[in-house]
């Protein structure tokens, strides 16, 4: 059934390769008034890095350092999204304050300890984000008061699949202007309706 194919030739592989990786063209410069999903990350597009609630937070920092990312999805066995944990949730003092009430050292704190769970994570409309602008972007994440938000699409069978992350870094770096998010959070049905101007 074959026989009309010639078997290709193969070489030893070298030491010291790497792999191929997803990547996402993240557009060097972007301006307010572009697209918002130039400033996304798009999970169909790149990776997601992940940790499980289970893992040592030591373990999610190093992944993040390793990878070059602020903020880890954390999923349960079934991959589902159970919460994310930041950069900020590893160094500050949560893993000191979850050491201290189970009574444990450093080294056997978990994620699950620190990350913030799902059911405390508002999100933002893939649908709402393809028609805005990286202006709304900012705005949103300002009024939030956070450096980090995710992007859920909805898919035929109606759930929720988180498709993108929105870094206040990272759009700062491609508007190439700083980004102040400590403002005082408000509603998020207030956010929405920017998001639908």
């Amino acid at each position: 059934m074959f026989r009309d194919y010639a078997p290709l030739n193969t070489i030893p592989l070298e030491k010291g390769v790497g792999f191929a990786q997803p990547a996402q063209d993240m557009s060097a410069h972007a301006s307010p008034d572009g697209p918002a999903l130039d400033v996304m990350t798009d999970l169909s597009r790149i990776s997601a890095v992940i940790v499980t609630p289970s893992e040592n937070v030591d373990e999610a920092y190093r992944r993040m350092r390793q990878r070059g990312v602020r903020l880890l999805l954390v999923i349960d066995e079934s991959r589902r999204v159970v919460g994310i944990v930041t950069a900020t949730d590893v160094l500050g003092e949560k893993p000191m304050q979850a050491s201290q009430a189970r009574g444990v050292p450093h080294n056997e704190v978990t994620v699950a300890d620190i990350m913030t769970p799902q059911a405390l994570l508002e999100v933002l409309r893939f649908d709402d984000l393809r028609h805005a602008k990286a202006g709304h972007v900012v705005a949103t994440l300002q009024r939030l008061g956070r450096q980090h938000a995710l992007v859920v699409d909805t898919g035929q069978d109606g759930h929720q699949s988180v498709r993108g992350l929105l870094s206040a870094s990272q759009v700062a770096r491609q508007l190439g202007m700083p980004i102040q998010t400590a403002a005082i959070a408000i509603t998020f049905a207030e956010i929405e309706a920017t998001l639908s101007r």
